[in-house]
């Protein structure tokens, strides 16, 4: 199966999103250095990509451009919300917005994501994330009964 121009394919990705942050030298091997992720979490969460993206699309592999729409999503943590009968509503003083540090940048959770579908490196919806033309994302807090994860949606442009 091809996929047409403008057609989306929405995938659904279940996990914990990890940022992909700077690399790690590991070694050397013949002079040359031996660079490594830096976060233990970045291999789960590509993993975890691949994985939903071969679940969820039986298509060819994309080689045209193409557009990201991301929605990342994080558990609250359990300082959010109340305690004995209310433990189960959010505080008043609970931030909307997720802007912690621990969760990470939003440019770094979309390189991870990405490399997660790309075929160059261990993927298999687009053939390169160099293809990635246009994107729109967001992180948030998970809604009641939402499992932590990612929401994408990626339209062939041409």
């Amino acid at each position: 199966m091809t996929v047409a121009q403008g057609e989306q394919i929405e995938i659904r990705v279940w996990g914990i999103p990890a940022p992909q942050g700077s690399k790690q030298v590991r070694g050397y091997v013949a002079g040359r250095a031996i660079l490594g992720e830096s976060s233990k979490a970045v291999a789960p969460w590509r993993v975890d990509v691949r994985a939903a993206t071969q679940n969820q699309y039986k298509g060819s592999v994309i080689d045209a451009p193409v557009s990201v729409c991301a929605t990342f999503l994080f558990a609250r943590p359990k300082g959010h919300f109340g305690t004995g009968r209310n433990a189960d509503r959010l505080k008043p003083s609970a931030p909307r917005h997720l802007t912690s540090v621990r969760h990470g940048d939003l440019d770094k959770l979309l390189r991870s994501t990405f490399d997660g579908l790309s075929q160059s490196a261990g993927g298999g919806l687009i053939t390169d994330d160099s293809l990635i033309v246009q994107v729109m994302a967001n992180k948030r807090y998970a809604e009641d009964g939402e499992l932590p994860g990612a929401y994408l949606t990626v339209t062939k442009l041409a």
